[in-house]
């Protein structure tokens, strides 16, 4: 009995275009995510001991105060006691309106990294704090000020 050779055709292929749009737009998101997730923000409605927008990051408070020519970070744990600044430092970038500017932020007893502003912060002015605690713990946190 004579036997054909198998013929073997390809099924259609589908127009996976569509498909790898929505599968990079997805991951492009998903890495959006994840790239902001890790930028604490302040709380809209909580206000912190000494009158600063207070956030919490890594089981760490930070309430930022600007009065003044003077910025302060207060730290606490998460129980809200206070936690020493000895050995911490950090920078807080700093946009208010066109103006950017970065200041290095210093360890005051007992809970406070500070620095000085050349002028007042207006109402609106965005404070990116970066900083590695004491504990050896690296924060970063965003405010916009009231």
């Amino acid at each position: 009995m004579p036997t054909e050779p198998l013929a073997f055709t390809r099924a259609p292929q589908k127009d996976n275009s569509v498909s790898r749009s929505r599968l990079t737009a997805s991951v492009l998101i998903a890495a959006l995510g994840l790239a902001l997730a890790g930028i604490a923000r302040a709380h809209d409605a909580e206000n912190g001991p000494n009158g600063g927008q207070i956030i919490e990051v890594k089981g760490h408070h930070l309430e930022l105060t600007a009065k003044g020519d003077k910025l302060a970070i207060y730290l606490s744990d998460e129980g809200h006691a206070p936690l020493s600044s000895k050995g911490a430092s950090g920078r807080a970038v700093i946009l208010d309106g066109s103006k950017q500017s970065t200041v290095p932020l210093a360890p005051a007893e007992p809970n406070i990294l500070s620095a000085r502003l050349d002028a007042p912060l207006a109402p609106g002015a965005r404070v990116v704090v970066s900083a590695k605690l004491a504990d050896g713990h690296d924060v970063l946190a965003r405010f916009v000020l009231k």
